[in-house]
């Protein structure tokens, strides 16, 4: 990575030394604010934040709470952290969910608009003249992930809020869809930005259940890509709820299985043209490879970790709460290749004990020891953390932001491993299914050398005893 960026003191504040390189540009990716707008550190620890549902929250913080959404404090805290850190990027990223995890009884539209339109407000406050791509979260309409394949009133009304970083062209078909596709504005090559409402595609959504291609979504896709490719043009595709399977959970996807069909496919026929992919929803610090038919690797998806710290309440999911996170991506500016991803973190343990402190978590290159952020060096990062166990440990570290410091076990690398290679469902299970009898066999090996040596030395034993 050509600049380096380091927090200095206990404040924002940051070094930035930078080569004078021309295609060196900077953005900011974040996700999953989940604004609880109820949250008070109270006396009562039934009292402090809804979304912690029924569950007590003792000794709540300024902070927040790992147990509920974000406070206005921390979400305040994050974006001012991105301003002093890196205050000009070329444009920041912003994959949804806004809302905190409550029942649907506790909002309603108006109450849904209304914190899209305060963490809107925020992010044009602090980076006043600064382009964003924002993406709709499954948690940002009302009923919660019952988003329609067509126009209604709160796609209307959150372009109606977006519309100073969206053309008329995008406008026009986010009211109708919630997915829009524009050119980046900076002089150089062709790049564009195809942002997504894969909310369309989630399992939980029943509005869209018996649909082909809800929103003509996939068609329009399919149509952006092809005139990118014509044009010579390259892609980023943005999007909130991503394909393939949680790391976290065993056999648990997001998509309905011929949605997560099509979206590969389409991957697979214009890989040629998509650069990367940019996605929310998990609240993790992942990612997801996508291979041909003959096995190459051919695009990856970034899933950055969540501002909110709310421990997940999915069945089966252990540990699964995160320390806030923001991501600060190094990109070409030509060819939007990703040189480099840094991500911080404030731990939110040590802020509410003392005061709000963002540190580097981690760099992408320095510390898994690649070259950038390309395909192929992503492919080899995976078959770093396939043979070497320190560096997934390092990577099971990272996937909660320094929150899970347990010891990641063969289940455990079975489930993050494939869900990181296999976003096909079929090729996830037949993964799942061959890292598990080959850890069985291991098991089995293991047990009989243990037994083999046991015997072994009780046979010496009872012969030392004859000859005695």
């Amino acid at each position: 990575m050509l600049c380096q960026f380091q927090l200095l003191h206990v404040s924002y504040q940051t070094a930035v030394a930078c080569s004078d390189v021309n295609w060196a540009g900077y953005f900011w990716h974040i996700t999953d604010l989940h604004l609880d707008p109820q949250y008070q550190v109270a006396p009562d620890p039934l009292k402090v934040c809804p979304s912690a549902g029924a569950q007590p929250v003792t000794n709540a913080g300024t902070w927040g709470h790992y147990l509920c959404d974000a406070p206005w404090s921390l979400v305040n805290s994050s974006i001012y952290a991105m301003k002093e850190i890196l205050p000009d990027p070329d444009f920041i990223l912003w994959t949804g969910d806004d809302t905190p995890h409550v029942p649907d009884e506790k909002l309603g539209e108006e109450s849904v608009l209304w914190i899209i339109e305060k963490l809107t407000n925020l992010i044009k406050h602090v980076f006043p003249g600064t382009q964003v791509y924002p993406a709709m979260g499954n948690h940002d309409f009302h009923p919660k992930n019952q988003f329609p394949a067509g126009e209604n009133r709160i796609y209307r009304a959150t372009a109606e809020l977006w519309q100073p970083w969206l053309n008329n062209h995008s406008v026009q078909t986010f009211r109708a869809g919630a997915f829009y596709s524009q050119l980046l504005s900076s002089s150089g090559p062709a790049r564009r930005m195809v942002v997504l409402n894969t909310n369309l595609y989630y399992d939980n959504n029943n509005q869209t259940i018996s649909l082909e291609d809800p929103g003509g979504q996939f068609q329009w896709l399919e149509d952006t890509l092809t005139s990118a490719a014509d044009a010579r043009e390259k892609v980023y595709i943005i999007g909130h709820v991503p394909p393939g399977f949680f790391e976290k959970k065993r056999g648990k996807p997001w998509f309905r299985e011929h949605f997560n069909q099509q979206y590969t496919e389409i991957i697979q026929k214009h890989h040629g043209v998509v650069v990367a992919q940019f996605f929310g929803h998990h609240h993790t610090d992942s990612f997801r490879m996508f291979y041909n038919n003959a096995g190459s690797p051919i695009s990856v998806m970034f899933l950055a970790p969540a501002v909110t710290p709310w421990k997940t309440t999915l069945p089966g999911v252990h540990n699964g709460a995160n320390n806030p996170g923001i991501r600060l991506f190094t990109y070409d500016r030509n060819t939007l290749q990703v040189k480099d991803m840094v991500t911080y973190y404030l731990n939110l343990t040590h802020a509410n004990l003392r005061a709000p402190e963002w540190k580097k978590e981690y760099g992408l290159t320095e510390n898994f020891q690649i070259s950038d952020g390309s395909v192929h060096s992503m492919h080899l990062l995976l078959e770093k953390l396939e043979k070497d166990e320190e560096h997934l440990q390092r990577y099971y570290q990272y996937n909660s932001v320094q929150y899970d410091l347990t010891y990641c076990d063969d289940t455990c690398q079975t489930d993050h491993l494939c869900a990181i290679r296999e976003v096909d469902f079929a090729k996830y299970n037949q993964c799942i299914q061959a890292r598990s009898a080959a850890a069985s066999t291991m098991d089995l090996v293991s047990y009989y050398s243990i037994l083999g040596l046991t015997s072994i030395g009780l046979w010496g034993v009872l012969g030392r005893l004859g000859h005695e």
